[in-house]
């Protein structure tokens, strides 16, 4: 029998470096029922199980998890909550679907901002907008086209030259930038740990327990090592990997990015910088170019370099390559800071569709999903799992049809394939965008 992948990542998740104590969820042993079965305790899924438990608190839902949400993609991401499309384009059909998508954005923005809010989740929230910033001067077209795309929807920008920048980011490293104001920057780890520790009390979680096997029927089996759940309805919100708990979803792949944190910045080592607050950056090219932040506590994040996790696991050996390769860069950026050192490297998967469309929906019967991310999460996907919970439910809500006309991720192929294709895929993009790294 051909298990499914675990996530492995040889390396601790930055984010928790300070990090109080998080709670302790047992672990699933013996045989068990439930209404309905998550898989998964990332955004996705902790957003479908709190809002399947608030329409019918009758139901007993189980949230399993093979670590834990401290230990997640959801918390090992960036913390960039984006409340724009990456992609809007230039016809009457591409502007709808993006202002359908920005609505969706909003609304998952609006849905954490009042959880927060409700239950007190200290997770470093700022709503200060992100910088997206192009390095090289020859090719202004991408940027141009960016602030064509925001225009038409009305959206505010600044348009910032290299001396303004270097004033807000305390680099010359940049040559001209776009600062939109409708992004949140969080501590990823925080929040998504204050989210399941404040699910409905119908939803059970547990932790360190691995699906190894997903009987699909009448009744569901979803085995793990110590226990067995029997269902009659599943949801499978672990993104790429869900390919083999259902191998009729073979439509997105598993990519492995990597962030590192440096140590906070002495008093002496901040006189060295302009004043300035905390702040968030991402590239013209995510593959090639590099994501930054500043964080409150007076850190510098620094992401970049992308490979294919297609099982899931990221070795040790990857991780160092990574930190070499942000010690490098981030000296690069700030030579006046050669002298900061980079404290933990963690890395995180990310879930690719061909086309950039979800995975999103019912299955077969008894059996929903949410996935394809596409490396823009948080807020996305907070939406969909609260959308997949009316929609599996049978609710109305004027936003699944915004998540429909998302439309459906395109066909995988399967191994050595896709293999193939994902590394010459990368290889390009890291060839086009080899002025931006």
């Amino acid at each position: 029998m051909k298990y499914p992948s675990v996530p492995l990542n040889q390396n601790d998740n930055g984010w928790l470096i300070d990090h109080q104590q998080t709670t302790r969820y047992p672990v699933l042993v013996g045989n068990q029922t439930a209404d309905w079965v998550v898989v998964g305790s990332g955004f996705a899924g902790v957003s479908f199980a709190r809002r399947l438990a608030c329409l019918n608190p009758e139901l007993k839902i189980i949230l399993i998890d093979a670590n834990g949400a401290a230990e997640s993609s959801s918390a090992r991401n960036s913390g960039f909550i984006i409340g724009l499309p990456h992609n809007i384009g230039s016809s009457t059909a591409e502007l709808k679907k993006a202002q359908g998508y920005r609505s969706l954005l909003q609304a998952g923005i609006n849905q954490l901002s009042t959880l927060i809010g409700q239950h007190q989740i200290v997770c470093q929230w700022e709503n200060i907008g992100k910088y997206h910033c192009q390095v090289s001067s020859s090719n202004q077209r991408i940027l141009k086209e960016y602030c064509d795309h925001l225009s038409m929807m009305e959206e505010p920008y600044q348009l910032l030259q290299q001396d303004e920048l270097e004033q807000k980011l305390a680099t010359r490293f940049y040559r001209q930038g776009i600062y939109t104001p409708n992004t949140i920057l969080v501590n990823p780890a925080s929040l998504i740990i204050g989210l399941v520790d404040h699910l409905p009390q119908n939803v059970t979680v547990y932790n360190h327990s691995p699906v190894m096997e997903i009987n699909y029927g009448n009744n569901i089996q979803v085995r793990t090592p110590y226990g067995t759940l029997i269902t009659g309805n599943i949801m499978l919100a672990t993104n790429a990997l869900s390919r083999e708990l259902l191998p009729a979803t073979s439509r997105q792949a598993a990519m492995a990015t990597f962030a590192s944190i440096t140590a906070p910045l002495t008093a002496e080592q901040r006189q060295r910088l302009p004043e300035m607050s905390s702040w968030g950056l991402t590239p013209v090219n995510a593959i090639a170019g590099a994501t930054l932040r500043y964080t409150p506590d007076h850190r510098f994040l620094i992401r970049q370099h992308v490979i294919p996790a297609l099982n899931g696991a990221v070795t040790a050996a990857q991780t160092y390559q990574a930190t070499e390769q942000h010690r490098r860069l981030f000296n690069k950026i700030y030579p006046q800071l050669n002298d900061v050192p980079v404290l933990r490297t963690w890395s995180g998967t990310i879930s690719v569709t061909r086309n950039g469309a979800p995975v999103w929906g019912k299955l077969k019967k008894g059996v929903y999903t949410a996935g394809g991310c596409n490396g823009a999460g948080i807020a996305k996907q907070t939406i969909a799992g609260s959308l997949l919970a009316d929609y599996a439910l049978s609710q109305h809500h004027p936003l699944i049809g915004a998540m429909l006309e998302l439309g459906h991720a395109n066909y995988l192929p399967p191994s050595p394939l896709l293999d193939v294709a994902i590394k010459l895929s990368l290889a390009k993009e890291r060839f086009l965008g080899r002025s931006e790294g």
